[in-house]
């Protein structure tokens, strides 16, 4: 990065956002990034998992182009063809009877929206969410929001009626109990909020991630999913899946619920939706949209003509080069790689993930949390032109998230340069 640029910034863009790393790109393009530097980096964060089908995708980029040369902004005054056919695909491939939508421009407003229809449709205050779960960053979204309390400091009070259930973690069980065990005991506090904190007539929703993102990308149990959905629809609680990391075939699927057999009353989706356009949804039967009266929820923004155009050529990329199954299959190759790579390096305690969504996690001796050592890994990556980046409470654990067009090839070559980090 040119120090012009960099001093540039510091002038002029909040320090509220941090930046992981330094690279001052030219060009972006399929798995790659060009510096100015003169090196070209094989980018393994895909933009937060946003750009789950490469950077600059030529389809995408016509597709919005086309777009741009008719209308590029509505307002919600005036009906064009690109929402509603983003929302026809959408309903083909969410899970379950989910067919209406609500589109919004970032995933916290999206979580927004979701909370707000559950109140409404329900006519009751409670929210539960999940220890460890990131749900963004607005005062309701953070609300929900406990991967790390340093997101929360400074921000009390927050919205009320809020509680918080473990979510399964079993490498570092919150209980301090055996894998076997693990997410039962999550599920008994969780009916214990219901007994002792909140009633289940109370409460509107549960908001959870099916694969937990920004928390340590961690996969629950098979069975504690569906637990939870029994227990809402059990209690007449409406279950919000958030899949604005997990979606769009990150995880070899759709969306992660699939590989639980979850079929959730709402769901929340961003990120990977437009291939970096900025957009996100939420979706919801037509029966349960239908609560909702003319103006309860609105948007300038959201639905953006040409972010919905860029949508929709997304989907249809993934579906004619069948980036879900490349998306599983390299995966798993990569899971089985980096648990030879595991095997090792006593420094590695656990690799975990579904899809081309994984983490690896670092540890000291003792077992506890080691950063120091992602740290270095990270930055010996980055000098060897490979962008990975962490996540987890204590910032101890890598996510390995490349485009899903990512080929055996590249997963050798960027693993090579992660195990000589390692070593």
């Amino acid at each position: 990065m040119t120090e012009d640029l960099k001093e540039r910034g510091r002038k002029h863009i909040t320090p509220a956002l941090v930046f992981h790393t330094d690279i001052e790109v030219r060009k972006a393009y399929g798995i790659h990034v060009e510096g100015s530097d003169g090196k070209t980096y094989m980018d393994f964060s895909s933009g937060l998992a946003t750009v789950n089908i490469g950077h600059c995708p030529p389809e995408v980029l016509e597709a919005a182009k086309r777009q741009m040369d008719s209308l590029v902004h509505s307002g919600c005054i005036f009906r064009y063809s690109s929402e509603v056919e983003l929302a026809e695909r959408l309903s083909r491939i969410t899970p379950g009877s989910i067919d209406m939508f609500f589109f919004s421009n970032s995933g916290a407003e999206a979580v927004e929206g979701a909370v707000k229809l559950a109140r409404y449709a329900t006519g009751r205050q409670g929210v539960i969410s999940f220890i460890g779960g990131f749900h963004g960053r607005t005062m309701g979204a953070l609300s929900i929001t406990t991967s790390a309390a340093r997101y929360r400091q400074g921000f009390h009070p927050l919205v009320p009626c809020v509680y918080h259930a473990p979510y399964p973690y079993c490498f570092r069980c919150h209980m301090g109990l055996e894998r076997t065990t693990c997410a039962t005991d999550c599920l008994e506090y969780l009916e214990r909020i219901l007994r002792y904190q909140i009633t289940p007539e109370e409460v509107a929703c549960m908001v959870i991630e099916p694969v937990l993102g920004e928390g340590g990308y961690i996969v629950p149990p098979a069975d504690f999913i569906q637990k939870i959905r029994d227990l809402c629809s059990k209690h007449g609680i409406l279950l919000i899946a958030d899949e604005v990391q997990s979606g769009f075939g990150r995880t070899g699927k759709w969306f992660a619920s699939e590989h639980f057999g979850l079929e959730p009353d709402i769901i929340v989706m961003a990120k990977g939706i437009a291939s970096g356009f900025p957009l996100s949804a939420f979706g919801a039967s037509a029966a349960l949209m239908s609560k909702w009266s003319p103006g309860a929820h609105g948007t300038t923004f959201g639905g953006n003509p040409v972010s919905c155009a860029a949508a929709v050529a997304t989907i249809d990329k993934i579906e004619k080069d069948r980036l879900l199954e490349n998306a599983a299959a390299m995966g798993g190759y990569a899971i089985s790689r980096l648990l030879e790579i595991k095997n090792r390096n006593k420094g590695i305690g656990d690799v975990r993930g579904l899809g081309l969504m994984i983490g690896v996690e670092f540890i000291k001796n003792d077992g506890s949390a080691d950063k120091e050592r992602l740290e270095s890994v990270m930055n010996r990556c980055l000098d060897n032109g490979l962008v990975i980046i962490e996540c987890g409470i204590d910032k101890n654990i890598a996510r390995i998230m490349p485009p899903m067009i990512v080929t055996r090839q590249e997963i050798d070559k960027a693993l090579s340069i992660f195990e000589e980090a390692v070593r």
